[in-house]
């Protein structure tokens, strides 16, 4: 008795055809898409052809000169790339907990942060998991406190990131990882001829330098014994997206900076900068590392979410312990 495929197309195989019509609209065109994958131009029609016989709907309106998505094209190509994904990370999840992670892991991470400071946990993760490779991206849009800052995980093809503040997004799973102290520094040279602050009210006084990313005219300081708050409002002579940016200029005594404890310990211990009103600190910043929920996760994502979990709090702690 024999099956006829004209009217139905096997589960397996539409995962195939959702992947061609995924690299069709990627690639701008089936010729394009064709010379990818390895196939020929007629084959690529074919499975487009296919596809849109199984869904019994137009994805794509072609002509002698463009391509369009259509409107059931549109939902088609965000779905097809999110059950592409699942089913992939289906695929790692069955082959057991303790299967060995492979594949791209694709991580966003703040500049400064991705940098410097997780360099170190991400070599350790690479050597323990060889056939893992990673795209470490540095995007300092996930740490803009003025804007809805989670990445397009589906649209962008990102696995993870790493965000320093507080995660606003619902819709992602945020695991918190750690927390960085902020103190108020100057190099030594700005403050000659000053009297050192004492008091947060002290610091209104000194010339500012802002990080945009987390604050531009005023920083709120507490006591760390009494609890006592106090807003110290300015007008920033330096604005900067760069914390690496914030600390040369604070180290060439431009303005006074607000700035996380992790990256000013060679700096203090140097002599390049001194602590400012060093009884008064603002709120610390959470570190989350967030991703979209899924059923499954691949290896590679379960592994690397383990090993920051295990690493960053005792690499921030190491960096810090002097200050």
């Amino acid at each position: 008795m024999s099956t006829s495929t004209s009217h139905a197309t096997a589960p397996a195989d539409r995962i195939e055809l959702m992947e061609t019509f995924v690299r069709i609209v990627e690639a701008g065109s089936l010729s394009a898409a064709a010379l990818q994958m390895g196939a020929t131009q007629p084959t690529v029609s074919r499975r487009l052809q296919a596809l849109e016989r199984s869904l019994g709907l137009r994805l794509l309106q072609r002509s002698t000169h463009a391509m369009t998505l259509t409107a059931d094209g549109e939902r088609c190509y965000e779905g097809a790339k999110e059950l592409i994904a699942s089913w992939k990370a289906f695929e790692s999840e069955l082959r057991g907990a303790d299967d060995e992670p492979e594949g791209l892991l694709r991580v966003i991470a703040p500049h400064a942060f991705g940098q410097q400071l997780l360099v170190g946990p991400l070599s350790d993760y690479m050597r323990a998991h060889p056939r893992v490779t990673v795209e470490w991206l540095l995007h300092d849009s996930t740490q803009d406190r003025t804007q809805d800052s989670t990445p397009d995980f589906v649209g962008e093809g990102i696995d993870c990131a790493i965000q320093v503040g507080e995660v606003t997004d619902p819709s992602v799973v945020a695991i918190k990882l750690s927390e960085v102290p902020r103190i108020v520094v100057a190099a030594p040279s700005l403050m000659a001829g000053r009297a050192m602050p004492v008091h947060a009210r002290d610091l209104a006084a000194l010339p500012w330098l802002s990080a945009r990313n987390f604050y531009r005219t005023e920083v709120l300081l507490s006591h760390v014994d009494s609890g006592e708050a106090h807003r110290v409002g300015f007008r920033p002579r330096l604005t900067t997206d760069s914390f690496y940016a914030l600390r040369s200029a604070a180290v060439r005594g431009i303005g006074i900076g607000l700035m996380s404890t992790w990256m000013l310990a060679d700096e203090i211990a140097a002599g390049r900068l001194v602590h400012l009103a060093p009884q008064w600190r603002a709120a610390a910043l959470p570190v989350h590392l967030i991703y979209p929920p899924s059923r499954f996760h691949p290896a590679r994502l379960r592994r690397f979410v383990e090993a920051m979990k295990a690493a960053l709090p005792a690499a921030l702690a190491e960096v810090t312990r002097p200050i």
